[in-house]
């Protein structure tokens, strides 16, 4: 696996408490600030003084230096969030959902699967319409060969087609899930805790920024105001696009006068696993239901597709086959321990175990 990549993660620590390079240069003994800048390039290595050195003054652990999984200071994520969650509950969340995406790339690389060093990219930028999204949406979901109900297959075809890994956790209350650009690979997470509707307009929400991240760089933390009008538009944009992959124009193509009935959008939106009232939208867009009747519709009887309940049989498994499979693969190699695999999910190793043949993923033979 390779080795840590110390002098990114030295500058992200720096950044981050506010330091100049000056100041840390001093605190490590290094003679001139040029060394340091050759440090935090890659020019060269920290020696084990200066590593001492560092990690007593910011007061954190070796691992954050040595830890081959953690992406600190590589990473950016986007945060999709619904309530108030802390800096420091966020900030805490994504070092560690950031060590999970970190260990699959290590693994999967170190395991002989092909990382691609080039993202597919959708060629759109702040200055398209929305239509445009909306189009793009319908392309993506072609390209995908979702079938007759695309939620059920998005997940492993953003996996198998675009190589972007895809991971269900429970986050932080509050966080719907994220998406993460790091280099020569994207990811996604997605609460498995929320309602089947709001997790996959999550997935494709957050594909749309995996997509567009270098031409419409989202803001870390999406809480739907946004910092400006631009950005507004980059997650309308969003919006419109996940409509569009889990709601094609080809599933409706014959419906008329169903999509004015409040009941037959419920039903078909359970179907589909997206929200009645994302629907509703969605047919207005169509234009197989006018404006004035979707906004003349009771919306309390389209909230959760027309009050279903959540479910327990709703909740995918933790984290994914995909996942676990390029994790099992490592400990049968030897390249992590089970134990450091646990470490690494939170689990116990028979909680690990279990995981592995709920995802029917082969356990390893040292298991």
């Amino acid at each position: 696996m390779a080795s840590a990549p110390t002098g990114i993660r030295l500058k992200a620590l720096r950044e981050q408490r506010g330091m100049s390079q000056e100041e840390l240069s001093r605190v490590l003994g290094l003679d001139h600030r040029q060394s340091l800048q050759q440090i935090e390039t890659g020019g060269r290595k920290l020696s084990a003084e200066e590593l001492v050195a560092a990690v007593q003054a910011f007061d954190v652990p070796l691992d954050y230096f040595t830890n081959p999984f953690l992406i600190v200071g590589e990473a950016r994520f986007s945060w999709r969030r619904h309530s108030e969650t802390s800096v420091a509950e966020l900030d805490a969340f994504e070092r560690k959902a950031g060590e999970w995406i970190g260990a699959y790339r290590e693994l999967a690389a170190a395991t002989g699967r092909t990382l691609s060093p080039i993202a597919h990219r959708l060629n759109l930028t702040r200055t398209n319409s929305y239509e445009d999204a909306l189009e793009a949406g319908e392309a993506v979901a072609g390209f995908l060969d979702l079938g007759p109900v695309p939620s059920e297959r998005l997940t492993e075809a953003m996996q198998d087609k675009l190589s972007t890994l895809v991971l269900m956790v429970d986050a932080e209350r509050g966080i719907s899930g994220a998406a993460c650009l790091v280099r020569n690979l994207g990811a996604v997470l997605v609460n498995r805790l929320e309602a089947p509707g709001r997790r996959n307009f999550d997935l494709a929400h957050e594909l749309f920024h995996i997509l567009t991240w270098d031409a419409m760089p989202p803001e870390r933390l999406d809480d739907g105001q946004g910092t400006g009008n631009l950005q507004k538009r980059v997650e309308t944009m969003a919006e419109k696009f996940a409509s569009a992959v889990l709601m094609p124009r080809r599933l409706f193509e014959g419906v008329t006068d169903e999509g004015r009935n409040p009941d037959w959008i419920n039903g078909r939106a359970t179907e589909l696993g997206v929200s009645a009232k994302a629907l509703k939208w969605r047919l207005v867009d169509l234009e197989r239901l006018s404006r004035s009747a979707a906004q003349g519709y009771e919306d309390h009887r389209l909230v959760n597709n027309g009050g279903l309940v959540h479910r327990e049989q709703d909740v995918p498994l933790k984290f994914g086959k995909h996942f676990l499979t390029v994790v099992a693969d490592a400990i049968g190699q030897g390249l992590v321990s089970v134990r450091r695999a646990a470490a690494l999910l939170d689990v116990t190793i028979d909680e690990l175990g279990d995981l592995l043949d709920a995802h029917g993923v082969e356990r390893p033979f040292d298991m």
